[in-house]
């Protein structure tokens, strides 16, 4: 009962000293404060820098984080409601994740004798004297609790993991990303440079067959489709951006949406294209709720749900990837079957049916639900790790275990550090520009329009009675005339 007694760890609040109560809540109000501080310190970060997407990445991060938060205080507020809902035995013992126990109760000393894969430590179970005596005085005989005490403290920390891992699991994914695309600033400068070469020398004419972009893709020119897929399959894991793929990809980029010959950085852009995906994939959308709850209810004993959440990622990983690497290829071929004679670098054709159903935004969500379900379910073998330890009934072999791992780790790799910088290549591909590219251009624009308004109102008034030319210094005009020169 609360109160006294030789059971100290059964004391309600009122019977505890306020210095521990003081010190337990000092040191979470401090963690607290830190970590507010240490967001908002990189939200300022970001700004500075004038990273937009970055500060609306981390600004979607906090509130995924209180989401999470509040369902922790759903739990906790609601679990004297919860543990009053009774079930029948019969459907207590059903879709269980490890074996049923067989469960013996010894009325004169109250301890459960149950014999089973593994107990959970005692020490785990302190949680479960939190409101014991009142948990088992609600249901009836036949029926137990549709969750107790023990299980939603266990949930409480589930949650617990899922927010801290989230938000590290989605730092790592960025770091891997811009790792990879700050490659490619080589590359940049060197395409820059040869676009002055090419646009200078009208005689450079060549066989589409003799550039280094076409060449690199003949293995697969007039091939089965199988062996199509088999060779873009294997060419995502060796360089799967190459100096030709970039450059042609660049080249044609500007000359399609911009003007030809434009003083444009093709890699910023596309680092900052990054971050606009990156945006997408860091929040935790309805349809990801709904996979990750769909397989908290399929991890039946015995149905080896674990099994196929670990194969998931990597059979859509591996997938989206070789339809990137095809993307490329198959422009490759069709430039092949569009000229014959091309002056400099080759201009792929922009089109948003190379992607699925054309819609680039797909494959984006695949990349996001890839990297979701990988995240959660190594969350859920830390969690199971923290709670039951290595050897529980949740891990069928310490084999299979540490193959997950290696799986969850390559995954995470590959998504982070090939696959998603090589969507955000690829992606410029389609048929419309991204937003990221008005950003800079467009505030640059503005300003150099109301500086020119400013210089001609003196002048205009003058000569046409205080009335200016509407169409001299009009921002489209502006747009039209500086916009393109972004570094």
């Amino acid at each position: 009962m609360a109160g006294g007694g030789g059971g100290g760890n059964t004391r309600e609040l009122d019977q505890t000293p306020t210095w521990a109560v003081a010190s337990v809540c000092g040191v979470i109000v401090l963690i607290s404060i830190l970590l507010e501080k240490g967001l908002h310190h990189i939200g300022e970060f970001f700004s500075h820098r004038k990273k937009k997407a970055m500060v609306e990445a981390l600004e979607k991060v906090k509130a995924e984080l209180m989401v999470l938060g509040f369902i922790s205080l759903l739990l906790v507020f609601g679990q004297n409601y919860i543990i009053k809902i009774c079930i029948t035995e019969e459907a207590a013992d059903t879709m269980l994740p490890c074996k049923l126990k067989a469960a013996t109760y010894d009325a004169e000393t109250g301890k459960d004798h149950s014999k089973g894969p593994k107990a959970v430590p005692d020490a785990k179970k302190g949680a479960e004297h939190l409101g014991g005596a009142n948990m088992k005085a609600k249901c009836h005989e036949g029926k137990v609790s549709l969750i107790s005490i023990n299980a939603l403290h266990q949930l409480h920390i589930f949650i617990f993991f899922l927010a801290v891992f989230h938000v590290m699991y989605s730092a790592i994914t960025m770091a891997l990303g811009r790792a990879k695309i700050r490659g490619w600033k080589e590359w940049e400068k060197e395409a820059a440079g040869q676009d002055d070469e090419f646009s200078n020398d009208p005689t450079r004419f060549r066989f589409t067959h003799e550039t280094s972009f076409v060449r690199q893709h003949m293995n697969v020119l007039n091939k089965t489709p199988a062996s199509f897929y088999i060779s873009n399959f294997f060419r995502q894991f060796f360089r799967s951006v190459r100096k030709a793929d970039y450059c042609a990809l660049r080249h044609s980029f500007v000359n399609v949406h911009l003007a030809p010959g434009s003083k444009f950085d093709f890699q910023k852009y596309i680092k900052r294209s990054l971050e606009d995906d990156f945006k997408v994939i860091v929040g935790i959308s309805p349809p990801l709720w709904a996979s990750a709850l769909t397989f908290l209810f399929l991890n039946v004993y015995g149905w080896h749900t674990m099994l196929w959440i670990s194969i998931m990622p990597v059979v859509i990983i591996l997938s989206v990837g070789t339809k990137l690497q095809g993307i490329i290829c198959r422009m490759a071929i069709d430039i092949t079957e569009r000229h014959a004679v091309i002056q400099g670098i080759p201009l792929v054709q922009v089109s948003d049916q190379y992607f699925w159903f054309a819609r680039p935004t797909f494959v984006l969500f695949l990349i996001h639900f890839t990297l979701f379900q990988n995240g959660f379910q190594i969350i859920y073998f830390l969690w199971i790790l923290y709670e039951y330890g290595l050897d529980s009934c949740f891990n069928e072999s310490n084999q299979f275990v540490f193959a997950r791992l290696c799986l969850g780790v390559v995954v995470q790799f590959l998504c982070s550090y090939v696959t998603l910088p090589l969507y955000a290549l690829v992606s410029q591909m389609g048929s419309t520009m991204k937003q990221s590219i008005f950003d800079d251009q467009t505030s640059k624009a503005l300003k150099n329009w109301r500086a020119g308004v400013k210089k001609k109102a003196p002048n205009s008034n003058s000569k046409h009675g205080g009335h200016g030319s509407p169409t001299a210094g009009s921002p489209t005009r502006a747009a039209a005339d500086s916009g393109i020169a972004l570094t």
